[in-house]
């Protein structure tokens, strides 16, 4: 038996012997077996709450390349404490043939996936709870409840018992001076993005020590971020004003506001650094430049113009600084960084037009490249097969599971024929036939078959690229144009290049499916086809080249 290591922990604050230590122990079972450890993963201070793990992804793509037969860790939340994530995991290596093992359970199977996935997900819903009764407690005692603010410096002190005391704070005299600045000059009439300039040219570091930036000062007046909205300034402690949920798709943790009532909020006059008079005049003037935006009563126009402007807009980045592109005046971009910040040094802008004109022409003439197309195609079936066999998979055992209901519908009718009092098998007559009827269900709504590749792919997608390059300056179709580019682009790095800007495109072609076959591509939700080594994912537009 070939075997795979898998090893994790979750916080920076665990000790990195820790991999070893896990390491070492599946390697005496392993030796205890007799087995051959083929290679070992391991994911350093990473949650287990996510799947977006380097060593976790290597693991799943050599078990479908079948180069182990057993995959082995201390315990199964190593793997993941997400109850769906468990089941996700224990279907990609069973379709593999990959058996699942940890040293506190043996092999596991349906059973420890739904008592293990339920308690894994409850330990990590109680750990929360506590956390945030804990922090709630702190913060009503006017200490901190996680982080700190630019401004104050934490006080590292120990209890009576030895044990730290956390959430304490105090003053930093030089940043509150930082801060008393930028309150007066933006009550005086300058933007953040002259404070920010002035600061960075001056060398004052930021928060973290990072680069100021406008939205460093200006934040968001809803969340309170932002050094102009924290009213910690003025000896308000503002806590549980947002939460952050988990996206089940990108892994990635969203804030969402909570109800006022909700927020817990504590008078700390020791924290003060902004007199009342002064942080009135900042509010004022933060209330008339959202009054100058307002479209509709209540609304701002953040929260009415969610679609990007222009056709190009938030793809354009750097290839300096990696920041991103915005909008230099009525027809030019320019680096963000460099204009809000003034820290990249590329200071090079380029028209608008010019921009579109280059990577639409870049889209219609090279994008085709035939070593791309032979990939994309070899990508796409082999996706297609996988998608394939894994509903082929779901459907037999459905075919199954109902012949063998129906076989015992028969055994309890024939049974209920030959004198068996029917008010004994009522219940399991009644289970069987919603069973039965589930079964068929799920039978009839199996997904349909995967689209089929257009044979003239090529083609269909250079005439779309083609009338969408005619038809783009129409106001009623930009909307729809700019969707699709975003279907073909990931990122447009701009990079200078003898005193004028080299644009180099990158991005996967999954949007070309949606082209071909003329439908949106959320109708093949789930199909991810993305290039791989030695295809053409790139282009070099300047020197018509992919690479």
């Amino acid at each position: 038996m070939r075997a795979a290591i898998y090893a994790r922990y979750s916080s920076d604050n665990q000790r990195d012997a820790s991999i070893e230590d896990q390491v070492r122990l599946c390697t005496k079972k392993i030796d205890g077996e007799d087995w051959s450890i083929i290679d070992t993963y391991a994911d350093r201070a990473i949650s287990g709450a996510t799947t977006l793990r380097p060593g976790y992804q290597q693991l799943l793509m050599d078990a479908r390349a079948g180069k182990f037969d057993v995959a082995i860790a201390e315990s199964l939340d190593r793997f993941s404490r997400d109850q769906e994530d468990i089941a996700g995991l224990y279907k990609q290596l069973n379709f593999a043939g990959v058996k699942l093992i940890t040293l506190a359970d043996g092999e596991i199977n349906e059973l420890h996936i739904g008592l293990k996935g339920t308690m894994n997900a409850l330990y990590l819903k109680d750990l929360a709870q506590k956390t945030k009764r804990g922090l709630e407690g702190r913060v009503r005692k006017g200490f901190s409840g996680g982080g700190n603010a630019f401004g104050y410096d934490v006080i590292h002190e120990l209890a009576v018992d030895g044990t730290p005391v956390r959430g304490k704070r105090k003053i930093n005299r030089e940043e509150a001076g930082i801060v008393q600045r930028i309150f007066k000059e933006y009550s005086l009439g300058k933007s953040p993005k002259t404070i920010a300039h002035r600061l960075n040219q001056e060398g004052v570091p930021g928060p973290k020590s990072n680069e100021w930036g406008p939205s460093t000062i200006y934040g968001n007046w809803r969340r309170g971020t932002g050094i102009l909205n924290n009213e910690l300034y003025i000896g308000r402690l503002v806590w549980n004003r947002q939460q952050f949920i988990k996206d089940p798709n990108s892994g990635k943790r969203q804030a969402r506001l909570n109800p006022e009532e909700e927020w817990i909020i504590e008078e700390v006059p020791a924290h003060r650094i902004i007199d009342d008079a002064l942080w009135a005049k900042v509010k004022t003037r933060q209330e008339k430049t959202r009054s100058r935006i307002v479209r509709e009563p209540g609304k701002l126009r953040s929260e009415l113009a969610r679609r990007p402007r222009y056709l190009l807009s938030g793809l354009l980045k750097c290839g300096v600084c990696g920041g991103g592109y915005s909008m230099n005046g009525a027809k030019r971009y320019g680096c963000s960084t460099a204009i809000n910040k003034g820290t990249c040094s590329n200071k090079l802008t380029i028209r608008r037009d010019e921009v579109e004109a280059k990577v639409l022409d870049g889209l219609r003439h090279q994008l085709m490249h035939p070593d791309l197309v032979k990939e994309f195609v070899k990508e796409f079936h082999r996706e297609v097969n996988r998608l394939a066999a894994n509903r082929d998979i779901d459907q037999d055992r459905h075919t199954l599971d109902l012949a063998k209901v129906e076989r015992e519908l028969k055994l309890i009718i024939t049974a209920i024929k030959d004198g068996v009092p029917a008010l004994t098998l009522k219940d399991e007559l009644a289970s069987l036939e919603n069973r039965k009827a589930e079964l068929e269900q799920e039978i009839d709504q199996a997904p349909s078959p995967m689209p089929r590749l257009h044979p003239n792919l090529s083609e269909l997608y250079r005439q779309k690229i083609d009338k969408l390059h005619e038809t783009l300056n129409r106001d009623n179709i930009q909307s729809e144009a700019s969707e699709v580019i975003r279907g073909l682009i990931d990122e447009i790095r701009l990079l200078p290049d003898n005193g004028s800007l080299k644009i180099e495109l990158y991005g996967h072609l999954a949007g070309m499916l949606a082209l071909a076959n003329n439908s949106p591509t959320s109708e093949n939700e789930g199909l991810q086809v993305t290039m791989v080594a030695g295809a053409c994912n790139h282009l070099d537009l300047r020197e018509g080249r992919c690479s």
